[in-house]
């Protein structure tokens, strides 16, 4: 019987042109459109040149270390300035129609004169600081012991970095994937409506099918329990599809514990299903309610969990730090990415016992639910 239930159960879920959108066609729409409007973020911060204006008077003529330094940071492979070298008057105009940064007048001493502060003119004040540095240090410790001019000279071009960066893992921080993480979780979680189905399914008050089913010599539980894993096969055939898509598709990197990603995207469908059920045994709303009351959860959870603004995620860790652990969408998002960036499992392991301990108040509420509902007539 079981066997017989569950085969005629997928031919019903495979003709239910709705569900098979929400859950497959509609995330991989939107990863597709994800991938188009990210792709060029991680270029977008790319160095350009910063243009700049020189004034060109007597103080300039004269200062020939001032002159080598802008030739050395205007030139070569990675140069930092594109240098004009022009009058006041030209400079100021060109300031002000936006053509330039900033400009430098040395009076003697440098004079930096912007229209605006931004990250351009703190790269352009942070490099004329520090040529007035190096030039007071030079005029000092040459003025009271010139013998060490040579060695002085040569400790200039001899930098020394005294810090070094050290990784937390061997994975490089993407914070971009977190978006395509979340889509799946989303997509999880879009398996409600499987689970809303299955409760339409098999309480007779909700649809005349039910009512009929109601009537057959079979235990309601046992034909509940091999819709639902009709529903779970689906779903995560589809959850599979995505991934694919995802992986050889879009190149989205998911780190090279696969069978933890597979693992966690199942344990993601079983949540999303059983959520999906037990929004539809408490509700006695009609379908399209319900189907309505199960997106608007996932929206909202997605939401929190940063698809639509990625720092809201780190917002509520940091403000509201219990509603993350809440939050389903948040914890199966958490945990993809726990896969790729971390090289322990350890809060893998705490997003995934949290998600199963979601499944077990869901089946449980919905069982206690469903399991003695009597109907005065059929």
């Amino acid at each position: 019987m079981f066997k017989h239930i569950f085969i005629n159960r997928l031919k019903v879920l495979l003709r239910n042109k709705e569900v098979i959108f929400w859950t497959l066609v509609f995330p991989i729409a939107l990863a597709t459109f994800f991938n188009l409007s990210l792709s060029n973020m991680a270029t977008v911060e790319s160095f350009e040149l910063i243009p700049i204006a020189i004034v060109e008077n007597d103080e300039y003529d004269k200062n020939f270390s001032f002159q080598t330094a802008m030739t050395d940071v205007s030139q070569g492979e990675d140069p930092l300035f594109h240098t004009t070298l022009t009058t006041e008057e030209e400079a100021i105009k060109l300031l002000e129609d936006s053509k330039i940064d900033g400009y430098i007048i040395l009076n003697p001493s440098v004079e930096l004169i912007v229209k605006e502060s931004g990250i351009n003119q703190n790269i352009i004040k942070s490099f004329s600081d520090t040529y007035m540095q190096l030039t007071s240090s030079a005029n000092y410790i040459l003025s009271s012991n010139p013998r060490v001019a040579q060695d002085f000279y040569n400790s200039l071009t001899e930098w020394k970095t005294y810090t070094k960066e050290t990784p937390l893992t061997s994975s490089e921080p993407n914070n971009l994937l977190s978006y395509f993480y979340v889509l799946i979780a989303m997509s999880c979680f879009y398996g409600s409506t499987f689970g809303n189905n299955e409760i339409m399914y098999i309480q007779a008050n909700l649809s005349t099918l039910a009512a009929r089913i109601n009537i057959a010599p079979v235990h309601k539980l046992k034909i509940f329990f091999a819709s639902m894993t009709a529903s779970v096969l689906i779903h995560f055939a589809e959850l599979l599809i995505l991934l694919v898509y995802l992986v050889f598709v879009l190149n989205i990197d998911f780190g090279t514990k696969t069978g933890l990603v597979l693992l966690s995207t199942f344990i993601g469908s079983i949540t999303g299903i059983s959520f999906g059920a037990f929004i539809s045994a408490f509700s006695k709303k009609d379908e399209n309610t319900k189907t309505g009351i199960l997106i608007g959860i996932t929206m909202l959870c997605s939401f929190l969990a940063g698809m639509m603004y990625q720092n809201m995620k780190y917002i509520i860790a940091r403000n509201v730090p219990l509603l993350s652990y809440l939050n389903p969408v948040n914890l199966l998002t958490d945990a993809f990415y726990s896969l790729y960036y971390y090289d322990t499992l350890k809060r893998y392991t705490l997003n995934m016992a949290l998600l199963i301990l979601f499944i077990a108040i869901f089946w449980a509420a919905t069982y206690k639910l469903i399991r003695r509902r009597k109907y005065a007539s059929i």
